[in-house]
């Protein structure tokens, strides 16, 4: 599966930035990705054909489509050197009650960071998304723009490998953060009925 992949590499490549073993880990991230938002059909028609205003109607984003059980079996499935390439579990505080629990954040290793950097020097897209990333070590909704990604073709190819890694380590990231700890996010301040 890796080297009918390789064609598809950007100018980033990957080659450059993970090991043999963290690439085919990266190859299981997008297959999931694809196969939990699109199934078997072709991923780049899919994407562009997801009725997204269908979904924001009902209170869902393009990550809600992800069962969160299979991403925990993927996270499992892969090295850690892969997973903590790219994420790492933060503390964070949940008010009113002071809550304290772990989330999904940006790993600090950079590794992931650094191939989005060598990435952007050819995309301005993601080169404008990794200094967001950088600046803030979290992933943010409002990061990626789906109507953003459908008109703006000549910076999002959804036929290349590196875009595709890109939104599925987005999306996946969105998945875990409003799903993880989804009871202490709806929790009521003391006073509240």
């Amino acid at each position: 599966m890796l080297t009918a992949c390789k064609a598809n590499y950007h100018k980033a490549n990957l080659y450059g930035d993970f090991t043999p073993s963290e690439l085919k880990d990266l190859n299981k991230i997008v297959k999931f990705f694809k196969d939990e938002t699109c199934g078997t059909a072709d991923f780049e028609k899919c994407f562009r054909q997801i009725n997204y205003d269908s979904l924001i109607s009902k209170g869902m984003t393009l990550s809600s489509k992800i069962d969160f059980e299979k991403q925990k079996k993927l996270y499992r499935d892969i090295s850690s050197s892969t997973f903590d390439a790219i994420w790492m579990f933060c503390e964070s505080f949940y008010h009113p009650t002071q809550t304290k629990a772990e989330d999904l954040c940006l790993s600090t290793n950079r590794k992931y960071l650094n191939y989005l950097k060598a990435y952007g020097r050819d995309n301005p897209k993601i080169a404008d998304y990794s200094k967001r990333l950088e600046g803030s070590g979290d992933f943010n909704h409002f990061d990626f723009d789906y109507r953003e990604i459908l008109a703006e073709k000549e910076y999002f190819d959804l036929a290349d490998f590196n875009m595709q890694l890109v939104l599925a380590i987005h999306y996946l990231s969105l998945n875990d953060q409003s799903k993880r700890n989804a009871d202490l996010r709806i929790q009521k301040y003391p006073n509240e009925k």
